[in-house]
Order: C-alpha cells, then structure tokens, then sequence
C-alpha cells in the first residue's frame, strides 16, 4: 500500500477500503507516512468528503490507536453527552450530575476552550481545587461509585486525533464535516460510553453558522455512532445568541449553580430539562420523554441535583461549599458597565463578538497554551427582543488581569438595536435520531 495512492483515490471520490483507512492512521502514527502527504490528503477529504462508512472507519482507526477505557463492570446503560460548542454554553455542569442522580451513569471526556467559546474544562477549574486530570483507574472508580465524573482525555485516548487535529489547524482543513465527526467520535467511543446525546449549536456564534450546516454534521455523528453500534440522539440547538447571561469560566459556574438549584435564566433550565430527558431515555430508565421530564423536574426542584453536583466536585477534590456560597468562586477585581447609546428593541446579538471580547478579557485562548483569567467575562443584561433606553445597561464586563474598558465599544457594536420586528428565536430547533 502507497499513501500516494490513497491521496489519489479521495482525490478522485473514490473510497477507501476498511483496511486503507485503518493503514493510513496506524502509518501516520509510526510516522511512516509524513505531514505533508497526510496534509494532502486531509484537503482532499475537505474538498470531496468521506462516505458515512469511511467516517466511521477513520473514527474508529483513531480509537484504535491508543487505550480505551471499558466500563462494563459497571451496571446500566453509561450515557455522554457532546457539545459543538458555543457561547455561555455551560449545560454540561449541571447536566452530569442531574442526570446521575437519577441513576443513570455519565462518563464524560471533555476539553478546553479554544477560540470564543469555551470549554467545560475550564470552567470547572473555576472550582478551587477542582482535578479534571483523572487517571484511567480513578475515572472508572469515580462512575462506578457515584455514577458520574468529568475528566480531561489523556494522552493515551485516540493520539492518532490529537496529531491530526493539530495537522488540520494548520492546514485549514478543521471545519471539514467528516473529519470534524470523526474527531468527536474516536474520543467519544474511547471513553467507554454506551449511548450519546450531541448538542449540536447552529447560528452566528457557532462553528456551524446555519441548520443546514449543523445538520449534516448532527448526520456525520449519527451515522457513526450507528457504526459503532452506539444509541444516539442529535438536538440542533440555537446559537444565534449567547445561552444564558453569562459569559467566561467562574461567571458561568455559578449560574450553573443557580440553574441546578432551580433558579436562574428560562433559557438554560429549559435547554437542561431537555437534553437530561433525552438522556434518561438513551440510558433506559423511562420510554417516555414526558415522564423523563418529571423526573427531571422534581429532581431540581427537591434538591438531589444540587446534592449531587456536590458530590461530583468534592468526588474531584474542589470545594463543594460553592454550591451553597458562589462567592467562593474567583471573583473579578475589576468591573465596566456597557450601556446603550440609543432606544428600540434588541434585533439581534452578534454572539461571536462577545465570545471574542472575553476571549480578549482573559477569558479565553487564542493558542491552546495560553493562561486563563478565570473571573473573566460577561454578564448580560439585555438580549434578542428585549426593549432598551439610552443610558440603560446592555452588559457588564468583568476581569482581573486586563481592563475591561478595552472591551466596551466592541461588546456594544454587538448589539443590533432598532425597531424593526422580530422573529422569536427557537431554542430548539430539530432533533434527530
């Protein structure tokens, strides 16, 4: 086998066998096949794409390329959840230990934030002492005592997609649909997990910027996961506004806090009660979405949720008297109000802008070595549909390590303000299985 016949066959739309994708990533990881011929070839799969067989393949090359963790000692269906990613998306905080309480197992491999939005990681590291580096032995422990754990990959889960990716970051080829798929998949089929639920953001705050495009890549996952022989459910969510009002690590940790105690924004409870629901079915404990919605409803509101994200962070080492003081949290030194110039009714949101402006408080990366500043961020308080006078406050910024009137005139000319009428977002806009 030559790589450069491979280069060749997806060049000219042809598939590649079982066996050429699975000597094409073994090859790359020896370093027997080179950047540049591996670079080739992931532009070729840019321009041609990949046939749902091949996707599911180069996933499944890739999880064979390191360790896989087996969590099959412990009972029950082991459910995850997968985020695209997406501003002030802070859903998997609480969503863990929701479901977990509700005896349902959530192994969860998660990463960092790179870019404007942010990553689950990261806001976890808002928690003073929170450990998101679990050994191998440490994670399966924690799932099979307390049914829930969120950890960071390690080295040895999918290396083949560690080097790749860091290939396509630099050769423009990261937002191909099958190589973005693949890439989610080998870790998610890594971590042991029996069924999946991806949230797949769709709008201008998200990498795909439409539902056509969210939805062919909520297909990519599907079909892999049928592959793989993994229960699946895709929702396409919106992103055409930030989820919540916060933005950035500590800010959106304790609104995860007010959420799971059954209080803070509509938004957020209502995209949580939904997404624990599906997983409740995926996991089997009801067939029903309406009786898993109950379920989830009393489970906030008589307080085994909040119970239970405590028991996850002190499980990790943090301080769970966050949960009943947010004050613990790491608190910003400095703060800027952002208000509104003009009057009439907020149109629409520039989501990636304000991603970008915490991004530039601190609050985010734009290299994956860069230091956080954890209070970082935004805390919104006018968004889509909301009426504004002049004088009144659109956000308020936060940070320690930058000022936060650098960010004002970018955070303002965010805001689309005027008097036209407007659509109702839908937070909700399909769901696919």
């Amino acid at each position: 086998m030559r790589m450069v016949d491979l280069i060749a066959k997806t060049r000219d739309h042809q598939a590649l066998t079982t066996e050429e994708v699975q000597w094409l990533v073994q090859n790359y990881v020896t370093k027997k096949v080179p950047d540049y011929q591996m670079s080739a070839w992931l532009m070729a799969v840019y321009f041609n794409g990949l046939s749902d067989r091949e996707q599911g393949d180069l996933a499944q090359a890739m999880l064979d390329s390191g360790e896989k963790l087996d969590l099959s000692a412990i009972p029950g269906i082991k459910v995850d959840k997968h985020s695209t990613g997406g501003v002030g998306d802070k859903l998997s905080l609480p969503l863990v230990p929701l479901v977990a309480c509700l005896g349902i197992a959530v192994p969860m491999v998660s990463g960092r934030g790179l870019g404007f939005t942010g990553g689950t990681l990261d806001k976890l590291e808002s928690i003073p002492g929170f450990n998101v580096n679990l050994t191998t032995a440490e994670f399966s422990h924690q799932v099979s005592m307390i049914r829930q754990a969120i950890t960071s990959a390690s080295q040895d889960l999918a290396p083949a997609d560690r080097r790749l990716y860091a290939l396509r970051d630099v050769t423009g080829t990261v937002a191909s649909k099958p190589l973005i798929a693949s890439s989610i998949m080998s870790k998610k089929l890594a971590s042991g997990t029996d069924a999946l639920l991806f949230d797949v953001k769709s709008g201008n705050g998200a990498f795909m910027p439409d539902d056509e495009a969210a939805e062919g890549l909520a297909k990519a996952l599907l079909a892999i996961a049928a592959q793989a022989g993994v229960k699946a459910v895709a929702m396409i969510t919106d992103m055409n506004q930030p989820l919540g009002i916060t933005i950035g690590n500590s800010l959106e940790v304790a609104e995860s806090i007010a959420v799971i105690k059954g209080r803070g924004p509509q938004d957020v409870h209502q995209l949580l009660v939904m997404q624990a629901a599906q997983m409740l079915v995926l996991g089997g404990k009801t067939a029903s979405l309406e009786v898993a919605t109950g379920m989830v409803e009393d489970a906030l509101r008589d307080g085994r949720a909040a119970k239970a994200f405590k028991q996850l962070i002190q499980a990790q080492g943090g301080d769970s008297r966050v949960v009943d003081d947010p004050r613990r949290l790491p608190q910003a030194t400095h703060k800027v109000t952002v208000t509104a110039t003009t009057a009439g009714t907020v149109l629409a949101m520039d989501t990636k802008a304000l991603g970008v402006a915490v991004m530039q408080l601190g609050g985010g990366r734009a290299m994956q070595d860069d230091q956080l500043d954890l209070t970082a961020g935004l805390v919104l308080h006018k968004k889509v549909g909301t009426p504004v006078q002049p004088g009144e406050t659109l956000a308020v910024a936060y940070a320690s390590a930058a000022d936060p009137a650098t960010v004002v005139e970018s955070v303002r000319a965010a805001y689309t303000i005027g008097d036209a009428p407007i659509k109702k977002l839908s937070l909700i806009h399909r769901i696919l299985s």
